[in-house]
């Protein structure tokens, strides 16, 4: 029988490494928290190799004491916490004291520092585990540190990491991350001695545009909301500027770049009318909070977080979301009189720029097309002119009833109907030129949205089964449904769910919403259950009736091929303008699009 022994330093710290130091990107993520938690406003990266041959980080931070430089390269010790009660209130990056001590644990590393109090600065190295002495240095001020030959006492670790463009590739994005969370500090990158990036700092537009690039701000809005010690802002896309990966997604609490499931939940439920299938929208937000909320203390990455009331926070994102992304067509919910002109098409399809020398109305221009032997017969033959076609009306006709509907001709900023194409798209024209419509989606989406508001005025109607069905729960589901029944406001009840506790293990279901009697009663009340205790409001049922109702939805619009009058495809406009999330229906897809002016002139090369 073996015995138990204590494992050596060296084991204990690779051991550690291997949960801090996944591969260089790892390292120099620990690295560049620690230039930042030195109150750093200047830090400068520089790799070799992908990182792999060398890691070198230079800051202008509060430097290291050569008192304290010695410790730098142990374990578990750190200046950001001391007690117990500073780690549950942390508000530094970096806290475990263990980041430098694992990269020394296994590659060559040097670091040069100078506090403000010491006369010149002061070196020290390690090679593994072995640490050589504190020497003097020149350094005007800040920290230096350099990682070198990385997992070189490891050599079957070192077999793991990939090509140098893949792990270069992982370091740009883990820079990419830092550089984004601090728009006040400056930033510098460079890969086998030439400079890639360089942030300087600035506001954190400059920075988004920056790093994310000008198509993204370009389709993005501002983000900025705040309740109960909650804030949240940032920038994200609109739904049309949609990716088919992760990739351009960044959330920070109280400045930390985290991958969190509740967050992503509640980002993902507040896009879920407005994206379509199974693409992913793109965002960068920040949330903060009193750091006695959050637990930071979750793994070694310190990427994953625990908030002491998630609920609260779930709720908080998807309706600061939900309400950026429920801006009526034509309006603008983060432009203000101070900020800028009104922009109607704000958070929209497109968003051109306002050339008032165009009118929205029809003019009275008469190419006398409803006339006997008109130009339509010369060039066309037998094709029937516009007058003769169902649902197609003269100009004359347009102006005439037009300035019936419309007697102030005031601007909207979908314009006015000019006709149908093919009995699918609307053709109207606005200020900035022609606008179309894909009427059956932008109906659907005004049907949807007037059901949704219709049942969310009352609760939801339950449907007793004729026979109750029962369950096998664990103690988790069983306990939800004690907590609901001893609330005064039951939100299974709310939700149109009656369930019964028949023993400590068994649930019985005895009503669903009438709505969804179809379902599979088990597992909807299963899928409640676990949202009720996660989330603390049923997503579950929300997702499905949002599903139904968008059903019913597109059975109620307007139809392909339906003539339509012009009074109604300006009763559509309208509509569409006075709707929440008009931009798109409720499978994600756009309802209209602007077509500019400058972009016909270009088509039919206009003053070329």
């Amino acid at each position: 029988m073996t015995s138990i022994r204590l494992l050596p330093d060296q084991l204990i710290s690779q051991i550690a490494a291997g949960e801090v130091v996944e591969r260089p990107a790892s390292a120099l993520k620990e690295l560049l928290e620690n230039s930042l938690d030195a109150g750093s406003n200047e830090i400068s990266v520089a790799l070799l190799q992908g990182g792999v041959k060398q890691l070198r980080i230079a800051d202008n931070g509060q430097g290291i004491a050569q008192d304290d430089l010695a410790l730098a390269l142990t374990r578990h010790a750190t200046s950001k916490i001391q007690t117990l009660e500073d780690l549950e209130a942390v508000g530094s990056l970096g806290f475990r004291g263990e980041a430098l001590a694992s990269i020394a644990s296994v590659s060559r590393t040097h670091i040069i520092s100078r506090s403000a109090n010491d006369k010149h600065a002061w070196r020290i190295s390690s090679e593994g585990s072995a640490i050589s002495g504190i020497e003097p240095a020149a350094l005007d001020a800040g920290t230096i540190v350099e990682v070198s030959d990385l997992y070189f006492n490891t050599p079957a670790r070192r077999k793991f990491l990939k090509t140098e463009a893949t792990e270069f590739g992982h370091c740009e994005a883990a820079f990419t991350r830092v550089a984004l969370s601090r728009p006040d500090v400056t930033f510098t990158l460079q890969h086998n001695g030439r400079v890639l990036s360089r942030f300087a700092a600035g506001e954190p537009q400059r920075r988004f545009d920056e790093v994310l690039g000008r198509e993204f701000t370009g389709e993005s809005f501002s983000v900025d909301e705040a309740a109960a010690g909650l804030r949240l802002w940032g920038v994200a896309a609109k739904p049309t500027y949609n990716r088919n990966s992760r990739d351009t997604q960044y959330v920070y609490v109280n400045g930390r770049f985290v991958r969190d499931k509740l967050i992503a939940h509640a980002i993902r439920q507040a896009y879920q009318d407005v994206l379509h299938h199974e693409r992913h929208p793109a965002f960068v937000l920040f949330l903060e909070l009193d750091p006695n909320l959050v637990d930071v203390n979750v793994h070694p990455s310190k990427t994953e977080v625990r908030f002491r009331d998630g609920q609260a926070v779930h709720r908080f994102i998807f309706h600061a979301l939900h309400k950026a992304l429920a801006v009526p067509t034509g309006q603008s919910a983060a432009v203000t009189a101070q900020q800028a002109p009104f922009n109607p098409f704000a958070g929209q399809v497109a968003t051109p720029p306002v050339n008032t020398s165009y009118p929205s109305y029809q003019t009275g221009m008469d190419l006398r097309a409803a006339e006997a032997g008109s130009f339509y017969e010369t060039l066309y033959g037998g094709i029937r002119a516009p007058a003769e076609v169902p649902g197609i009306q003269t100009q004359t006709q347009m102006q005439t009833q037009g300035a019936a509907a419309e007697p102030a001709r005031e601007e909207y900023p979908l314009g006015f109907a000019l006709g149908q194409l093919h009995g699918i798209y609307i053709l109207a024209q606005n200020r900035q030129g022609m606008v179309v419509v894909d009427m059956h989606a932008a109906h659907e989406r005004i049907m949807y949205e007037r059901l949704k508001v219709a049942l969310d005025q009352d609760v939801v109607p339950m449907q007793p089964l004729l026979l109750p069905v029962s369950f096998n729960a664990d103690r988790l589901e069983v306990a939800a449904v004690q907590e609901q029944l001893a609330q005064a406001d039951n939100s299974l009840q709310q939700l149109g769910f009656d369930v019964a506790v028949l023993s400590p293990a068994t649930l019985a279901v005895r009503g669903i919403p009438a709505m969804l009697q179809g379902a599979d009663a088990v597992a909807l009340a299963r899928d409640v259950l676990r949202d009720l205790r996660e989330y603390g409001a049923s997503r579950a049922l929300l997702e499905r009736r949002n599903e139904l109702l968008g059903t019913m939805a597109c059975h109620a619009a307007v139809r392909a091929n339906r003539i339509l009058t012009i009074p109604e495809m300006n009763a559509l406009l309208r509509d569409m303008e006075a709707t929440e999330r008009s931009g798109q229906c409720n499978h994600g897809r756009p309802t209209w699009f602007q077509v500019t002016m400058a972009e016909l002139d270009k088509m039919f090369m206009r003053g070329q």
